[in-house]
């Protein structure tokens, strides 16, 4: 039987030597025939090599090594990605709250009426 190969993404890496790969495959639906995402979580032997959360790595089946591990990585494709954007500090939330204090306007959002 021919070797599975899959590539994936490095979900976690808190085990001593395996690694929790994410598979992402799109599929029809049987019935709408909208095109879903499906993903499966697969452990893999990572060795020796060091593997980050969000690393691209390609894995391949081997013979059962645990209960659960039936793949090794084989290579590292990619190296994680820093898109995320810069979160806002407490201290900057404050001041957008203040500020719209300061203009007049209620919590809700509407003027405030002078009795």
């Amino acid at each position: 039987m021919a070797k599975q190969v899959l590539t994936g993404k490095v979900i976690s890496n808190k085990m001593q030597k395996t690694v929790v790969v994410e598979i992402e495959r799109r599929i029809a639906h049987p019935v709408y025939k909208k095109r879903i995402k499906v993903t499966n979580k697969i452990k893999a032997d990572s060795g020796e090599m060091q593997l980050e959360e969000g690393d691209i790595v390609v894995i391949e089946s081997t013979r059962p090594l645990s209960k659960t591990k039936n793949f090794k990585v084989t290579s590292k494709v990619e190296e994680k990605r820093n898109d995320k954007p810069v979160k806002k500090t407490s201290k900057e939330k404050n001041e957008k709250k203040t500020k719209s204090a300061a203009s007049g306007r209620k919590k809700g959002g509407r003027k405030a009426s002078s009795k």
